[in-house]
């Protein structure tokens, strides 16, 4: 809905906006927003953590440190760096995909990624299916290879004749992200258990959305600064190749070395 409100509502991402600067009021909206949010928090009922009270506490608990030994099954640790390694092309779409469909002359850009968010929302419907029908392996498979063929799409897609090869690869955004990180956090669940779940999700969501996504923001600002031809322009082909072959490498590591679990996949809760 942001997007959408940026784009055809306030049209502070087009050329005239951009010129006066007017793109900055997005981040007075994001600052109301999460204000408003923060304050709706102070309402939510408390839920405090159940503590077992013959159960000895130790500093290692306390810390979280107790899911790091997930990292000793071969599986979990395939899954653990694999999912390091993807956020280096998933910090390409997140810094880049914007400044790009601008810089080629697609009108609403902001408007026009939020296709990618309605996207998440289908595909996450459809993800219990493919975890029942197909098994963890493949589905996360599937997730990584979406990835690749996004990328490939904004290689070679315009913002005239082949305009829908851009939009195809933004609606893939539902796949790349479902099939792999919300797959991810159910597998982690699943592999952690009640004890030290908590933990768990703690230790992968700081491997992928800290030292995953900082590599890629890194590696994406330095392509990028690679294969600028002049002012606001740039070799968007070649920059798009990048993580498309990044994706692709992974897909291959995780393909060769990640053993089936299709017996054991994690059941997805369903509430009634």
């Amino acid at each position: 809905m942001a997007g959408a409100a940026i784009s055809y509502v306030f049209a502070w991402d087009s050329s005239a906006s951009l010129a006066e600067g007017l793109l900055k009021n997005t981040f007075l909206m994001a600052a109301i927003s999460s204000l408003i949010l923060g304050l709706f928090s102070f309402t939510l009922p408390a839920t405090p953590p159940k503590a077992n009270k013959n159960e000895k506490v130790s500093l290692g608990g306390l810390l979280g440190l107790d899911a790091i030994k997930l990292l000793k099954d071969r599986n979990y640790g395939i899954f653990f760096v694999s999912s390091i390694l993807i956020c280096i092309p998933l910090a390409f779409y997140y810094q880049l995909a914007n400044p790009f469909l601008t810089e080629i002359g697609v009108a609403n850009p902001t408007g026009k990624m939020t296709i990618g968010q309605v996207s998440e929302a289908l595909f996450l419907l459809a993800l219990p299916f493919f975890f029942k029908r197909f098994g963890f392996k493949v589905t996360l498979l599937l997730g990584m290879i979406a990835w690749v063929l996004r990328y490939a799409l904004f290689a070679f897609g315009d913002a005239d004749g082949k305009f829908y090869y851009l939009l195809i690869g933004i609606a893939l955004h539902g796949i790349c992200y479902d099939f792999f990180f919300v797959s991810g956090q159910i597998y982690t669940d699943a592999k952690a258990g009640p004890k030290v779940k908590s933990a768990a999700q703690g230790l992968i969501t700081l491997a992928t959305y800290g030292v995953g996504m900082l590599i890629g923001f890194a590696v994406a600002g330095k392509v990028a600064d690679a294969y600028l031809l002049s002012e606001n322009t740039h070799a968007w082909e070649s920059i798009w190749l990048i993580p498309a072959g990044i994706a692709a490498l992974v897909v291959l590591i995780f393909f060769i070395a990640f053993k089936d679990e299709r017996k054991k996949d994690p059941e997805i809760p369903v509430k009634a």
